[in-house]
């Protein structure tokens, strides 16, 4: 689809109708919720999944551990459906990972109902769960209430190939989207994102070469658009479209998108911006569609200058034009960087994918971060932020574990941490001010000149409970830790010897598990 996009406004979209195909029976049900990531993944290859694997492991390269080490990799994808307009929501897994799952996107603000397809073992081996999920979703397809649902597969059906791909591409109108978001497949909740936006944007690219399509909800704008690929904070967008004003340019509709009919001028762009570089679905799609991917993002004086120059030459405007876009804006981030200076050693962890422009963020503020940890892979549209940061002296580790995470917290011993919540525990006992990096750093603007000044306060006010904290420890000092934590009356019973009885039965499992892969 290289062709521009076509908005039918008379009307409602053209859909592509999908064959209603007999569903095939899973053949590889024997892999338990709990089993370890290497059966499950044997036994969805046996199930016919091995294609699915395979684009999972090149889209998304695993790491040092075999299973993520932040929350359900589904969460992610659960959450971007949630918050669009018009998108019904089912999932399919074990009740507890359901139930875990709604659980947390209630807490996080979801205000509506998440379907759910139940199963036991007959269900699962016979194929009628997929005969169930096919019935629900027909069940839940009003045009007048939806204009997609997304049935997600979690581990147990993706292990047993439970074929989502055999569903209806529409029903009455309304567009049916399975994904599979297995745990064992899906290194991070951030890529599971990409996987439903990259799901989206297939099926709206699809209708969009298939014929016009509905219009956005604001109007078509009038001018070249920028895609911006990536969640990020609400002023965010609104600060990139000041920026590239000068340009002659407008920001396009962030992916993953509010509403279905925002894909479409999400595709119809001129070129995308790639905030997060490890949207690999998405960014496919979108060449697919013939469309320039840029990397990095408008954050601090050097991220600024660079991004836009690169901007202008994705758009072809000209070199004045780019400089005085440059100018608009450039003195007023050298300003606000220095009117908010940080003046501490700080060390960068987190999931999010946004851990490399923080990093570039602090230490334009004037913070030496001589680590930065982000659990999400490297990819080539993240070139421009690990060249920029390793010329600084910041050691980057992709992919990084929580163990890499917390070695390099207590082996710089800084006077702040930011990262996960177990790093920011392990720092705080430890004595050292840490900062939870979803909640508090995430939700800052962090372009342009509104980004640049916005991290002073909550760094500089944490760094500021060095002593605070040293006191706090010593005050709890000789409490005990771990399993002997508290104020006893006499020594704690350890019973060393259950320790031993248990760590024996653990290793006696990993040589069965051993054992049985090898035949």
């Amino acid at each position: 689809m290289t062709d521009e996009v076509r908005y039918d406004t008379a009307a409602e979209a053209e859909v592509i109708q999908g064959a209603d195909t007999a569903p095939a029976e899973p053949s590889g049900a024997g892999a338990g919720c709990h089993a370890p990531a290497g059966e499950m993944e044997a036994a969805a290859r046996m199930a016919g999944q091995s294609e699915l694997l395979d684009r999972y492991a090149a889209d998304y390269p695993q790491g040092p551990h075999d299973k993520p080490q932040s929350m359900c990799p589904a969460f992610g994808s659960l959450r971007v459906g949630l918050r669009m307009r018009r998108v019904g929501t089912v999932l399919s897994g074990s009740a507890c990972c359901v139930y875990g799952l709604t659980f947390v996107s209630h807490f996080y603000g979801a205000r509506r109902s998440v379907g759910y397809v139940p199963f036991n073992s007959e269900t699962l081996v016979t194929g009628k769960l997929f005969e169930d999920i096919r019935d629900a979703v027909h069940k839940m397809a009003d045009p007048a209430r939806y204009d997609a649902i997304v049935v997600t597969n979690l581990c147990v059906p993706t292990a047993s190939g439970v074929p989502l791909r055999l569903l209806p591409k529409t029903i009455n109108g309304v567009r049916i989207i399975g994904i599979d978001v297995p745990g064992f497949g899906v290194p991070t909740h951030a890529e599971a994102k990409d996987i439903l936006a990259g799901a989206m944007l297939s099926h709206a690219r699809a209708e969009a070469e298939a014929g016009p399509v509905q219009a956005p909800t604001a109007g078509i704008s009038d001018r070249p658009t920028l895609t911006l690929l990536g969640e990020m904070f609400p002023a965010d967008p609104i600060g990139i479209g000041g920026m590239l004003a000068p340009l002659g340019l407008a920001a396009g509709p962030v992916v993953p998108c509010r509403e279905w009919r925002e894909l479409y001028s999400a595709l119809d762009c001129g070129a995308v911006a790639a905030i997060h570089p490890f949207y690999t679905s998405a960014i496919r799609e979108f060449e697919a569609a013939g469309r320039t991917i840029l990397g990095s993002a408008p954050v601090g004086h050097d991220g600024t200058a660079d991004w836009l120059a690169r901007v202008g030459d994705a758009f072809g405007v000209a070199a004045s034009a780019v400089a005085e876009a440059q100018n608009a804006v450039l003195p007023a981030i050298r300003s606000a960087l220095a009117a908010a200076p940080i003046d501490g050693t700080v060390t960068v962890s987190g999931y999010e994918g946004s851990e490399l422009l923080v990093a570039r963020l602090l230490i334009e503020s004037g913070a030496n971060v001589p680590y930065v940890g982000t659990a999400c892979p490297k990819t080539r549209w993240s070139a421009e932020d690990l060249d920029w940061l390793e010329s600084k002296g910041t050691k980057v580790k992709f992919r990084a574990s929580l163990e890499d995470d917390c070695a390099a917290m207590e082996a710089i011993r800084p006077d702040l941490s930011i990262g996960t919540t177990p790093v920011v525990q392990k720092a705080k006992e430890l004595g050292i001010p840490a900062l939870y990096f979803t909640n508090l750093i995430s939700a800052r603007p962090l372009m342009g000149p509104a980004g640049a000044g916005s991290l002073a306060q909550v760094v500089n006010a944490a760094i500021s409970n060095k002593e605070r904290m040293e006191g706090m420890r010593a005050f709890f000092e000789g409490v005990g830790a771990d399993d002997t934590a508290g104020i006893w009356e006499g020594e704690p019973n350890l019973r060393p010897d259950f320790r031993a009885q248990h760590q024996k039965k653990l290793d006696k499992q990993a040589r069965a598990s051993k054992a049985a892969e090898m035949i």
